[in-house]
Parts: structure tokens; sequence; C-alpha cells
């Protein structure tokens, strides 16, 4: 199998967009990234919304044209799907597929609907990806800043022979070929997604953490010295991964914490615990998370919604909450959570 291919500007011809309408559907967090930067990129850009829509005021008041969806779809050439992976098929049948037009070209920003086949467009539509690693806000601030946030590109259905080209041409008009656009598929990425964020990113990370909070709690300490040592100091370390990966991150600790790193991890990261991830990733390849995360979100998130409430309970969101008023750099306005 060839290694993935990485594309930059020099790859990219934004020419392809030139006559082309491309619609961004949703105006959330990449939806309005994707948006402005390719207005700014001199695209032709509609923002497709539905009825009724909070974002509609906002995307206008930025200087874009907001249409319900289907209207949106209709009058476009490119059609970028950026609403939540359980709303996107009952959205895409009801609004875009009977506006689809032959040769149009139909893009996502990950591959769950078009993996696990929730949605099937026809075969005179291209098909294909461009998924930035980055959340919206830093796609759009790092487009202002004259820079871009890496991204994968993938074709999933080429049918008029140029579908890489326009992704590419997709790509560069929201910067990420400033820095890099990685080939990939729409099962690779779909899988590989869904696997980092639940078996390390998210899932990982929190109950991680959250197990070393209770394991100092129950032994007497403090909790808030608890949070601070297993919450708080999680981004000092993922910083230094960032900047400089793991050689880096060794070499700004001290001597103490490097050696209890080497013989500590593989007492916590054990071979049972490489099992449940390869079974976590099974269920991923197979459709089984799939189905019943799908399953949860058509019943009322019944399920969804009981773990977020167990989950808001755990004593590190109450420390946490005091704790983070500590910091000179907080900024009440700025919660991501209002309660």
């Amino acid at each position: 199998m060839a290694e993935p291919r990485m594309f930059y500007e020099k790859d990219c011809d934004l020419s392809y967009l030139q006559g082309k309408k491309i619609c961004v559907i949703g105006y959330g967090s990449q939806g309005h990234a994707h948006a402005l930067n390719l207005k700014d990129s001199g695209c032709d850009v509609v923002v497709g919304l539905y009825e009724g829509s909070k974002s509609k005021a906002k995307a206008e008041a930025q200087g874009l044209t907001v249409l319900p969806t289907a209207e949106a779809v209709k009058q476009s050439d490119i059609i970028m799907i950026l609403i939540n992976d359980e709303l996107q098929a009952d959205m895409y049948y009801k609004d875009v597929a009977p506006n689809l037009k032959a040769g149009d070209m139909l893009m996502f920003a990950h591959g769950f609907n078009i993996n696990y086949k929730l949605i099937v467009p026809p075969k005179d539509v291209d098909v294909t990806m461009i998924a930035p690693k980055a959340p919206g806000h830093t796609v759009r601030s790092e487009y202002q800043a004259g820079k871009g946030t890496p991204c994968l590109v993938a074709v999933e259905q080429d049918a008029t022979g140029h579908a890489l080209d326009y992704a590419l041409a997709y790509g560069a008009g929201i910067g990420g070929a400033r820095a890099g656009l990685l080939e990939t598929t729409f099962k690779t990425e779909t899988e590989t997604d869904l696997f980092g964020e639940q078996a390390v990113l998210c899932g990982g990370v929190c109950a991680l953490m959250q197990a070393g909070f209770e394991t100092l709690v129950e032994a007497g300490y403090d909790p808030r010295n608890a949070y601070f040592e297993c919450v708080h100091e999680m981004k000092l370390i993922v910083d230094l991964i960032y900047q400089s990966g793991f050689a880096g991150m060794r070499y700004s600790i001290s001597n103490t914490a490097e050696f209890g790193d080497y013989v500590t991890g593989p007492k916590i990261v054990t071979e049972d615990t490489k099992k449940a991830m390869k079974k976590i990733l099974s269920d991923i390849q197979d459709g089984t998370f799939a189905s019943n995360f799908m399953t949860d979100m058509k019943n009322g998130k019944i399920h969804f919604q009981a773990m977020k409430a167990k989950a808001a309970q755990h004593p590190t969101e109450v420390v946490g909450e005091e704790i983070r008023k500590l910091y000179s750099w907080n900024n009440e306005n700025d919660k991501l959570v209002n309660n």
C-alpha cells in the first residue's frame, strides 16, 4: 500500500472553486470557520441553516448570506455538511438529497455517516472530506494569522474525475494547505478518530485523571492537592508533548518524574488495557458503537443524558470549579459550560 501523500499550497489550485457556489451547512465551531475562511479566500459562500436557527443573525452580521438549507443546497455546487453526526442523515434526506445535481460535490469533515452508510449519496456526485485537526476557533484564528491548521483529505467517490482537485482547493480555501493536507480515507479517518476520542483523548484521559484523583482522596489527601496533581497539571505535560513530543516533555521534567514515568507507566497501561483498547477498536470497526450511539440519540438520548448527569456529579467537578477560580487567567465570562 502506497504511503499517504501530503499536499501543500503548491499542490492546490483555488481556481477550481471559481464559478462555484459553496454551501456550508451549520454555523457552529467548524461551520463559522469554514465559511469565513472561504469568504476571505474569495470564494462564493452561502450558509445553510434550518428555519429559526439562532446562528442566522450571527452569520449575517459577519457578512455571510444565509438561506434555508434546502434552498442553499439547490443554489450550490459544493455542499459541506458541518452539523452533529446524529443529525446529518435526517437533514440530508430531507434537504440535501432532493436538491443535489449531477456533478455536485458533497463534503464532510468527519466520515461517520458515509462510513456507516447512514448517508448513501447518488453515484453522480463527488464525495470528499476535509477534516481540520483543530477546533473551529483555531481554524479561524490560524487563518487570520496567515497560518493554517493541518487537515485530512479524502475522496470516497469521484464522479467528475476531479474530486481530489476540488477537495484540495477547498482545503486551501480554509487555510489548511498552508500547514498540510494528509491523504486518508473515510474509513481510516472515522475509525481512528472515534478510537482516539474514546480510548485516549476523552474517555481514557478523563478516566485516568479521575482515578488518580480518587486514589489520593481515598488515601486521605486534600482533594485540592489531588486536583492540582492529577488534573490541573495534565495541561502542562500535554503542552510539552504537543510542542516537542515525548522526548521533549521528558527533557523538561525532573529526573524523578522521568524515572517514575518509565517504571510506572507500564503498570497503569497493561496488557489488559491494550486488550480493552482492541475491543473498543473492534466495536468501532464493525459498527457496534455507531449503532449503539445512533439508537440512543433516536430514543431521546436517555443513556447519554444519564451518563452526562452522573459525570457532572464527580468530585473533580466540584473541586475543580473552586480551584479554577484561583487562576489569574480565568474569566468567568468565558466558561465553556453554563449550568
